[in-house]
């Protein structure tokens, strides 16, 4: 007899071996601790299982509907809804490849075939050695840096072909790589649990997070009445009211 699957998992899902299940309580309550209203929790408690498999488990699941008193189809439901929350085992770098429309022109799409075809991954594929995950991505807001490739969600602005092959290299031969701007490459569990809500306690990492980069701050000069090369071009608006008020 031909055993018949449906794809339905099984039930119930197993619990986090005991040491496991009570830090992750303990930081669940720490978590919890900050809204008003349990169920609020949600997105960082998610967050958190991803810190301790590197993806949202039916384990993950049980145990945050468990400690929000939610059913596991109210966790499933936003589990499933958020891309940021992977559903089955991934690499140590997840690599992002905006495809969205100005990153798609300015070469995203190039890029994105590219990896696929030096990786030997398809899209959401991991490569055998589990250290890079491959995916398109929506936009990021970073168009003034298109095209732009994420890894763990930090910035790597105006990438080409060869400098996106060449990254993933020194991913994968376990070389440091910097981001173009934000805090130092840590992997994608250590990355999850600062999303959860947890301090980065890696020393300067806060401090290189920064801000926007000068691409991004060119608009809000110009509105100030400035100009990035011909300096102040027109006058702001609180002047002008001033003089028409005299």
């Amino acid at each position: 007899m031909t055993d018949i699957s449906l794809g339905m998992p099984q039930l119930p899902a197993p619990d986090y071996p005991v040491e496991v299940r009570e830090r992750l309580a303990a930081d669940a309550a720490e978590v919890i601790a900050r809204y008003p209203d349990s169920r609020s929790a949600l997105l960082p408690l998610l967050h958190l299982t991803q810190a301790q498999e590197g993806y949202v488990s039916r384990t993950g699941i049980r145990f945050c509907a468990e400690v929000l008193g939610l059913t596991t189809a109210e966790v499933t439901a936003v589990a499933t809804f958020y891309t940021m929350y992977r559903r089955k085992p991934s690499g140590d770098y997840q690599v992002g490849v905006c495809t969205n429309t100005l990153c798609a022109v300015m070469g995203g799409d190039t890029i994105f075939e590219e990896l696929k075809e030096h990786l030997g991954v398809g899209n959401n594929e991991t490569t055998p050695d589990g250290k890079v995950t491959l995916e398109h991505i929506e936009c990021n807001a970073a168009c003034d840096y298109a095209p732009v490739v994420m890894v763990n969600w930090e910035f790597f602005d105006n990438q080409t072909p060869e400098s996106a092959k060449a990254m993933v290299d020194d991913l994968l031969a376990g070389r440091a790589v910097e981001p173009t701007r934000g805090a130092p490459l840590c992997t994608y569990k250590e990355t999850a649990r600062i999303l959860a809500g947890f301090p980065d306690e890696r020393a300067g990492a806060v401090e290189a997070s920064g801000g926007a980069g000068p691409a991004s701050l060119i608009g809000l000069r110009i509105a100030r009445g400035e100009s990035p090369r011909l300096g102040k071009v027109v006058r702001q608006r609180a002047e002008t009211a001033t003089e028409e008020g005299e």
